[in-house]
């Protein structure tokens, strides 16, 4: 078991107690002040022993664990801000509590309304304390552990220049260490070794087995010598390896010209691996993503049927169409769309299509205009490929041709890919490089903004798009 599953077993186990022990002292507290005040019971035992209490007993926790992984508490174990932590508690007992008062207590309401407020609000303080107590408690020791260099997580920095070696001091040096064991360096530019390294150096093309032998937790980037072209490509290269990549503010300002600036514990670095999308949105937004998918399949399956005995009348081929392109962290899957194009479409290598593409059959056409070729996607998004809202996928036949012109593409493999988004709301089908790369300026600000009010919104323009037959 990895340090971080360890780790997050820990909160998860002690929540789940605390929260069992927590709705247990609060019902200890109604019975003293309700239940036996009111003579439904002759004494706690019976009263612990109910239905009711025994029910509650099982389903409260469950229910909080719920409220608690959707909250992104479990999502990072460790170097957990405690002031989010703080709010994150404040907030799962707040929303747990209200659903506790209209499932369960709503009948314990008198005609004492200060005294049914002041039992809310004695649930509510329990249910906080006694879960905040374990919480906070494990995260402090983890912090004093990690700045005592007693906990850290091996890190390979990708370079092997001077800037390295000195950045890679500087951190083993620290008073208060930031979690990074520096156990290697890796060789981004063949022939600029600097003569000061004290650590093993270790190349790119083995890389994936490296991280997996060393057990590396993170990656620090170095800026490339020959520039922001080589270093996008870097990290390009890197992406796969599903692992937290670290540059410098002054890369990503070159990146992306924007301002966005985060800190790790002290030393300025940003996290180009993930999204700035709080864990909570993260979480909640993968959820409603399998369940609006799964329903929506169910759905439209008519339409579905009726969609596929269309393709399949008008032209000889397949009904589904199944083509890679490049997902979340750069990992290839398979897109599958009902087929609207001839089945040689591509035989001289790949096509963009354009408005009067001659290539898009009769019912292609029909399809396309109302975006009816991208249902099966749904299936893409229950299988965790893609989202409902989120950048367009691209094959990497187009995506090295983007990257050579806008190295801020990379940032698009943060997030899932998805059936829409905003770049295809604004700009649409892209018949050239020229406009991927216009749609793409869109995407990249629906990454820096991204939302559940943003994901409505261009659901919302989707629609209106999909009903007035806006698409091509």
């Amino acid at each position: 078991m990895t340090k971080e599953n360890r780790q997050r077993l820990i909160y998860i186990v002690l929540d789940f107690l605390s929260t069992n022990m927590a709705w247990l002292l609060f019902n200890v507290i109604r019975f003293a002040t309700i239940a036996g005040r009111q003579h439904q019971f002759p004494d706690i035992n019976t009263f612990l022993q109910s239905d009711q209490v025994i029910i509650g007993q099982i389903l409260v926790p469950l229910v909080a664990m719920a409220i608690y992984y959707l909250s992104g508490y479990y999502n990072t174990p460790f170097l957990k801000s405690r002031f989010q932590e703080f709010v994150l508690t404040f907030t799962s007992a707040t929303i747990l509590t209200v659903g506790i008062f209209f499932a369960m207590l709503i009948n314990d309401l008198t005609d004492d309304r200060a005294f049914s407020y002041k039992m809310l609000f004695v649930l509510f303080g329990i249910l906080f304390v006694v879960v905040y107590i374990p919480r906070i408690t494990v995260t402090q020791i983890t912090h004093v552990k990690i700045q005592r260099h007693k906990l850290s997580f091996n890190t390979l920095i990708v370079g092997t220049s001077y800037s390295a070696i000195e950045f890679g001091n500087r951190l083993m040096k620290m008073r208060r260490s930031m979690g990074f064991n520096i156990v290697g360096y890796v060789e981004a530019d063949e022939g600029r070794r600097s003569p000061q390294l004290d650590k093993p150096v270790y190349g790119l093309d083995d890389l994936s087995q490296t991280c997996k032998d060393l057990n590396v937790r993170n990656l620090i980037i170095i800026p490339h010598r020959h520039g922001i072209k080589a270093t996008i490509d870097l990290i390009n290269r890197l992406f796969p390896l599903d692992l937290p990549m670290f540059i410098s503010p002054d890369l990503y300002h070159l990146m992306t010209s924007g301002a966005r600036i985060s800190n790790v514990a002290g030393e300025p670095l940003i996290d180009i691996s993930r999204t700035e999308m709080s864990q909570s949105t993260l979480n909640i937004k993968r959820l409603s993503d399998i369940v609006i998918a799964a329903i929506t399949l169910v759905a439209i399956s008519p339409l579905l049927l009726a969609v596929g005995i269309a393709v399949k009348l008008s032209s000889k081929g397949p009904i589904i169409y199944s083509q890679e392109r490049i997902g979340f962290h750069k990992k290839p899957f398979n897109i599958y769309k009902f087929r609207s194009m001839t089945t040689d479409a591509e035989t001289s290598g790949p096509a963009l299509s354009s408005l009067n593409d001659p290539r898009i059959t009769r019912v292609g056409r029909f399809i396309r205009k109302y975006r009816l070729d991208e249902l099966p996607q749904f299936w893409n998004v229950v299988k965790g490929d893609m989202s409902i809202v989120g950048p367009r996928p691209e094959r990497d036949y187009y995506i090295k041709q983007i990257v050579a012109r806008a190295p801020y593409y990379s940032l698009i493999h943060q997030v899932r890919p998805g059936i829409t988004s905003w770049g295809m709301v604004k700009y649409g089908y892209a018949s050239d490089i020229d406009g991927m790369i216009e749609r793409l300026r869109y995407d990249i600000l629906y990454i820096e903004n991204v939302s559940f009010s943003v994901d409505m919104k261009i659901i919302f323009y989707t629609f209106r798009t999909i009903l007035t037959g806006q698409g091509i």
